[in-house]
């Protein structure tokens, strides 16, 4: 049996083909025993001549970032590094990435994140972007010790952001991971495996339905996804679909958009250009016939 492989789409990023024109962007699955709470490591160096501006439409998915922004060789701290905790983004992710740079990255299962930070409900870091000592307090700087905060925080970075080797910086991953959990959590699998359901079911299209397929209320499943996913059940089902808008317009320059809509279950045309304009900030035919260097 072969071994299994990240996923390949570039579902969610707004014009893969120039981003990836620019930058070496890579993808890794974790050890065995991380991979039912991870969808994979996503790993991107660059050596720019010029500025250029990054978008992607979020996942449902809290994401670990180790980054340095800087070249290598004046050292990961003197070189901007540092690591943080990314919430789910539930508008537009804009970078702007220049010079020389490293970003190694942990994008979670869906609903796979609380059993390596269980202090806190999911939606406590949706929106949000923080330091990574706040879901991991053992990375934090000793009170009153700035030299041996450094030391702490080194000691996490400098093994994922120094190796060249892309086995070197998964290995470090894996590692770091491993050392904070998972703590069981059957309500962690039980969000998981729903919004999976979600991402792969496209008769999944309303809150209701997926209620009765999993036997909970409509009120216990927002609450399951609140602890544990981060976002209610209807955004979910509403960015999966987007997902799929921004990917069939990548594909297609003149796909028949009300038929997409009700394919995706929007209740109109009307409906779907006003959710993935605000969300990609074109409408999809603009999009779709390549425009997509007026997204701001």
């Amino acid at each position: 049996m072969p071994d299994p492989a990240p996923r390949r789409d570039a579902r969610g990023i707004v014009a893969p083909g120039e981003l990836f024109s620019r930058v070496r962007f890579r993808r890794h699955l974790p050890a065995p025993e991380l991979r039912p709470y991870l969808e994979h490591y996503w790993l991107i160096d660059w050596a720019l001549p010029e500025p250029y501006t990054t978008h992607v439409v979020p996942h449902p998915s809290v994401n670990v970032v180790f980054q340095r922004y800087g070249p290598p060789a004046a050292g990961p701290r003197a070189a901007v590094a540092s690591a943080e905790v990314s919430g789910i983004g539930l508008g537009l992710f804009t970078k702007r990435l220049e010079g020389e740079g490293r970003v190694c990255g942990v994008q979670f299962r869906p609903g796979g994140f609380r059993p390596f930070a269980p202090a806190r409900p999911v939606s406590a870091w949706t929106g949000r972007r923080v330091p990574l000592h706040e879901a991991f307090p053992d990375t934090r700087a000793p009170a009153g010790d700035g030299a041996g905060g450094g030391t702490v925080l080194d000691a996490v970075l400098s093994p994922v952001l120094s190796p060249d080797d892309d086995h070197a910086r998964v290995a470090a991953l894996d590692a770091f991971l491993l050392a904070h959990g998972p703590a069981p959590d059957p309500a962690a699998g039980q969000a998981m495996e729903l919004v999976e359901l979600v991402r792969t079911d496209r008769t999944v299209l309303r809150v209701g339905r997926l209620a009765r397929l999993s036997g909970l209320s409509p009120r216990s499943l927002q609450r399951l996804f609140a602890s544990h996913v981060g976002v209610g059940p209807k955004w979910v089902i509403l960015r999966y679909r987007l997902h799929e808008a921004l990917e069939r317009a990548e594909g297609d320059a003149a796909p028949d958009w009300a038929d997409l809509a009700a394919e995706l279950g929007y209740s109109d045309q009307a409906h779907l250009v006003r959710d993935f304009t605000a969300t990609v900030g074109l409408s999809p035919t603009a999009y779709a016939r390549g425009a997509v260097g007026a997204v701001t």
